[in-house]
Formats: C-alpha cells, structure tokens, sequence
C-alpha cells in the first residue's frame, strides 16, 4: 500500500542510516517504507491499541520484514530501552499527548538523536515545551492531504527561543523559508476564523459570547501577522479584511 503524503513528508525529515522508534505506529506503514527505502536499517515500531498491532505485525509479515522490524504494545516510551533508537517519530496524535509521552519518556529521550514530531493539534504547546525542555527546531514541513493540513517538524537536543507567538503557532522556519503549503493554511486559517465570528456577531452578546470574539479577535490578529511576514519573504502583498 502506498504511503500517504502526510507519512512520505515524516519519513523524509528522518535522518538516513538512524535506528527509528515510530511511538503509534497504527498499522505499520511508515516503518515498512523506511526500511524498504534504505532509510532505517532497524525500526521497533510500538503502539498501545492491540488491533493496530495485530495488522502491524501482518503487513511486516507479508513485506518480508520481520527481523527489521521489530513490533512492541507500548504505552507511550514505556517499552522502548535506553539506546534502542536514534530517533523517534511521533505522528497523528494531539499535541498534548505527545508532550505527556516526552516527559514521561524523558529518560529515552535524553539519550536520542532526534525527534520527528507532526501533531494533530494544539502544535504552539509542543515547540513551547521543546523550547523549555532543551530541544531545537531544525527543520519544518507542512502538507495538504485530502483537504486537512499536517505541520510537522524535525528537533534535536539544543538551545532556542522563538520569542514571538506567530512563530509557536506556525513555525518560524516555515514561515521564513515561504512555505507556498503554510500560506495555504494560514489563509484557510484566516477564512475559519472569519467564519467563526461572524457567526457570534449574530449571536446574544452573553459574557461568553463577548469572551469568544475578543479572543477570536486576538487569534486573526496572530494569523494577519503571520501573513504579512510570510508575504514580507516573499514581497507579495496580500489585502486584509
């Protein structure tokens, strides 16, 4: 089965020649195509839902893979050994559970080169806890698949400060390096929001309601700075409304 875009983006922020533990491994795609792309010699790919593991185990068996990939039930970086892995994926969960499996894994974590990380939501917390927790951005990706955007990054163990609220939302380096796929986002990000306050202004002007559009308020003002900077890269000049 071909890797979806979403994972074929993942795999090319990992390092060649790392052994990879891919933490919510689902149904073993993404470990299957590191090793058959020489990318990984050795994948332990781990989950903590016994059905995904059991179709793991299945497409690693019918790939011929058995002793390259090595499947483990795991909650989070419970079963993974200090030193068993260069790097470690995360990829298609929330954001606060992959800080919550970081801390706790903390230990494994110390001892791993990098960490590829694509969360489903609430990405400002994860590059603030990297940005507490002695870890650095390095490199950035954002893909559209199927009409949903999937932001995604590459950290190693190091200093950084991004010291701007834009830059915790949607990446610094993307935002700097014009990602056409970010600007995409940002302007579909821009239309939600619209969406969403012009749907409150319609609304009783309960003590929430009033709460909601200031906040609102201050998330497109977060997006049209993003814009702008974005646009500044590039030296386009898009119209706000």
């Amino acid at each position: 089965m071909p890797l979806s875009e979403r994972l074929t983006a993942v795999a090319q922020l990992i390092t060649p020649g790392l052994r990879v533990a891919d933490v919510g491994c689902d149904h073993g795609y993404l470990a299957i195509y590191l090793i058959k792309n020489q990318i990984s010699g050795h994948v332990i790919a781990m989950d903590i839902g016994c059905g995904p593991l059991e179709r793991a185990i299945q497409h690693v068996q019918e790939a011929g893979l058995t002793e390259d990939i090595e499947i483990r039930l795991s909650d989070g970086l419970t079963e993974l050994k200090k030193n068993e892995a260069d790097c470690i994926v995360m990829a298609g969960m929330g954001g606060p559970l992959m800080v919550d499996i970081m801390k706790r894994g903390e230990e494994i974590c110390n001892e791993a080169h990098e960490f590829i990380l694509q969360p489903q939501s609430e990405i400002d917390k994860v590059r603030h806890f990297l940005e507490d927790n002695g870890y650095r951005i390095v490199s950035e990706d954002i893909v559209l698949e199927e009409g949903k955007f999937y932001p995604m990054m590459k950290a190693i163990h190091g200093d950084m400060k991004l010291n701007n609220e834009i830059y915790y939302r949607f990446g610094k380096i993307l935002i700097h390096e014009e990602h056409p796929v970010l600007r995409a986002y940002l302007r579909n990000e821009r239309r939600q929001l619209i969406e969403i306050r012009n749907e409150l202004m319609d609304s009783p002007r309960t003590g929430r309601v009033k709460e909601r559009l200031k906040e609102i308020a201050s998330d497109i003002g977060i997006v049209d700075e993003a814009i702008l900077m974005s646009d500044k890269y590039r030296g386009d000049n898009y119209e706000m409304s």
